[in-house]
């Protein structure tokens, strides 16, 4: 000990200066070893969202049914199905279910009535969520407002005979002083937020959906989130900083689902230029294979709406073609090639023409081609791209998001024994780690999804070099599409061949080794290996890629090593995976995978007190209870608990001086 005592005794006077005697190290390994003890907090992990706010949000406000069991568990002898909903919708929306609620209500008396029976029920329930953090992480959650009062009554029974009239004062007073509507919106936070202990997102926010901006909103203000970015927030980051062939995508995308709220509505991008050059261009084409992808009920988007989207999603889209046989010819050593798709439309015939091989197209009208220099844009479509670029670069809160998904995100992540990322790590056939060139630097596995990190990082730092910069924006792009790309991992994107040939043949984007790969057990432990995820317990867990669970497609493989999560929560996915959306729950017990069914909309939620439908697949139990211990934040515990004992050891031994506290 002593020994060891020499070499750490610059940390050990650093430690010293926040415990600076024998009884404030003591009392601090006392606090430390009953932490080790607690359960296990709750960790929820979701992926590609795809921007549908309303179900990712709910599934927020129920922790994927976890308040709704904890209700049943507490009351289900007292309350029957209805009481039951009534009391979980006014947890999810207590500001817009008390209005209903008072609207309904005629008498003072009722009223008096339904405030005490909702606070008793509501400090029950809130006390079972936060039973297993120590009194100091749930004081941190409480507001201000009502912290003293929410944590008096967190820590009295209300079985408690000597402390009844007590509870029964504090509930009273809370009404009448008219603070009884306050107090019940403050303490349903408190139990959405002591639900779960962790949100981690496994990639892809926005996209498709109408509401990226808005879950990004909320994100932003989570007490504790991570992210691993996916392929199309690589996209969204590319375009804010400035990359012209990510912002084309972007927009192309949003067009292709008549998305655009989250552009105009959340980021103020200004497509009037865009709609202004569509119209003008594209006046005498149907542009009928261009209309939006709707849903069968959607009666936003009228017959001169749709017809506006379709001429604009055909204008970026020629746009985006000929921006990216620029990028293409600009990198060669990314060998796309093979990309280079618009010099290959012969306009005379009429055809498209590729290795000595003619092909039918669905559209033949392009009149802002040039066959003889077929990637340069027209003057009329030089300046759209710059105004289009300015919109993106200067939108505030666009930049203010892609800042936030810096800071709480990465490519990959390991927590508690499960090693995170979006899509896939690239392999070789034989299943071993690829090695992949990246700037003139070859890496594979950890390392190459480090440096890739640090390659889009790059982007927004003012201080990184101008061709080091000037790489890092484009390299989005190829994040995006690019065959070596963990975010991608595909032979090619075939976004060309799916719009204008018929050919079904040439729209097939041929999967990397992972995909082939990722059931095989020994290939996942090899991954796993890499990375250094330790433990008997260990995961890969991804999303990407919709499981097809109407085709019987398990989301479990490699027999238990691999968890996709990507259930579909889009609703552009629900008829190809038949559900809406996985939440992989991680708590004291192990392991329970959630599946969904689609969400109508909050408005019926809190009329009607619907829930979204969710079922329970234990995926992995553990043979006993997780403490806190077990965790990396234990392991983080333990050692600052062995520190403490060093010091201790210093100060008995009069190696260190102890001092009063200040």
């Amino acid at each position: 000990m002593s020994q060891r005592i020499e070499t750490d005794l610059r940390v050990l006077q650093l430690l010293a200066q926040s415990f600076p005697n024998i009884a404030a190290a003591s009392t601090e390994i006392i606090n430390l070893e009953a932490i080790l003890n607690l359960p296990k907090g709750t960790e929820h992990f979701m992926a590609d969202i795809h921007g549908e706010y309303e179900a990712f949000l709910h599934i927020l406000k129920n922790a994927s049914g976890r308040i709704k069991r904890k209700i049943k568990e507490l009351f289900g002898d007292t309350l029957n199905d209805e009481e039951v909903r009534e009391l979980c919708t006014l947890i999810y929306y207590p500001e817009q279910k008390l209005e209903i609620i008072k609207n309904q209500t005629e008498h003072s008396e009722a009223d008096a009535s339904f405030y005490a029976t909702t606070l008793q029920r509501l400090v029950k329930v809130c006390q079972t969520v936060s039973s297993k953090y120590t009194r100091s992480k749930v004081r941190k959650a409480l507001p201000p407002e009502f912290a003293y009062i929410i944590e008096e009554l967190l820590h009295e029974s209300q079985s408690d005979i000597n402390k009844q009239a007590y509870f029964d004062g504090i509930v009273e007073s809370i009404v009448s002083t008219g603070r009884a509507d306050a107090f019940i919106i403050a303490i349903s936070d408190v139990i959405q937020r002591l639900a779960v202990d962790q949100l981690h997102i496994l990639g892809d926010i926005f996209d498709r959906g109408p509401g990226a901006h808005i879950i990004m909103d909320r994100l932003c203000e989570h007490h504790n989130f991570d992210i691993q970015w996916g392929n199309h927030d690589a996209l969204w980051m590319g375009a804010a900083a400035g990359n012209d062939c990510c912002i084309a995508n972007v927009l192309r995308l949003s067009l292709r689902y008549g998305n655009l709220q989250t552009l105009e509505d959340g980021y103020g991008i200004n497509l009037v230029p865009l709609a202004t050059f569509a119209m003008e261009t594209y006046a005498d084409d149907p542009c009928d294979l261009f209309g939006p992808r709707l849903d069968k009920d959607d009666t936003t988007h009228n017959e001169k709406t749709r017809r506006l989207i379709a001429q604009m999603h055909k204008a970026i889209s020629i746009i985006q073609f000929k921006l990216e046989a620029q990028m293409i010819l600009r990198r060669p050593e990314w060998q796309m090639n093979d990309r280079l798709v618009l010099q290959n439309i012969d306009t005379q015939r009429g055809v498209y023409s590729c290795d000595g091989v003619d092909y039918e197209m669905t559209d033949t009208f392009f009149p802002t081609l040039n066959a003889a220099h077929p990637f340069e844009l027209t003057p009329e479509e030089a300046e759209l791209v710059k105004q289009l670029h300015h919109s993106f670069r200067i939108s505030d809160k666009l930049q203010k998001h892609i800042q936030c998904l810096f800071t709480h995100g990465c490519m990959y992540a390991i927590y508690n024994g499960n090693l995170l990322f979006h899509a896939s790590v690239p392999l070789n056939a034989d299943g071993s780690l690829k090695e992949v060139d990246l700037n003139g630097h070859r890496y594979s596995g950890r390392d190459l999804l480090h440096h890739i990190g640090m390659t889009m990082r790059a982007a927004f730092n003012a201080d990184t070099p101008h061709d080091e910069r000037q790489f890092a924006k484009d390299y989005f792009w190829y994040l995006w599409c690019g065959q070596d790309s963990p975010l991608f991992d595909k032979d090619r994107m075939a976004t060309f061949e799916r719009y204008f040939l018929r050919d079904k043949r040439t729209h097939e984007e041929k999967k990397g080794y992972y995909y082939q790969l990722r059931n095989n057990a020994e290939v996942c432990d090899r991954i796993l290996d890499a990375f250094g995820v330790e433990g008997s317990h260990r995961h890969i867990i991804n999303g990407h890629v919709p499981v097809r669970v109407a085709g019987g497609e398990s989301p479990i493989k490699a027999d238990g090593r691999l968890m996709v999560i990507d259930g579909g929560l889009s609703k552009a996915y629900h008829d190809t995976t038949g559900i809406a959306g996985y939440t992989l729950v991680y708590h004291s017990r192990g392991f329970e995978l959630i599946q969904h069914e689609p969400f109508t909309s909050a408005k019926e939620a809190i009329r009607q007190g619907t829930d979204i439908r969710s079922s329970k697949q234990i995926v992995e139990l553990s043979g006993r209870r997780l403490r806190v211990r077990d965790t990396d934040k234990g392991h983080e515990l333990m050692a600052q608990i062995e520190e403490l004992k060093e010091l201790l050891y210093a100060y008995r031994h009069g190696i260190l001086k102890e001092r009063a506290l200040k």
